[in-house]
C-alpha cells in the first residue's frame, strides 16, 4: 500500500476491507483470548485506497 498509494496501512485494515468485499482468507492462528475484543475500524479514506489497490491488483 505504501508503494501504491503512499499511505501506511495496517494489515488489520486490509483484512477488514477484504472481508467486506467477500475475499475469504485462511484461519488466523493468533486469535484474541476474549470473544469481545475490540478492533479499531478502518478509516474511510484508507478503506477507499485499499479498495482501489485491490481493484488494481485484480482481486475485486
Amino acid at each position: 500500500m505504501l508503494e501504491y498509494s503512499g499511505l501506511k496501512v495496517s494489515s488489520l485494515y486490509i483484512t477488514q476491507v477484504k472481508q467486506q468485499c467477500g475475499i475469504i482468507e485462511r484461519e488466523n492462528y493468533n486469535k484474541p483470548k476474549s470473544e469481545d475484543a475490540k478492533h479499531p475500524q478502518c478509516p474511510s479514506d484508507k478503506e477507499k485506497a485499499i479498495k482501489e489497490a485491490l481493484k488494481h491488483l485484480g482481486m475485486i
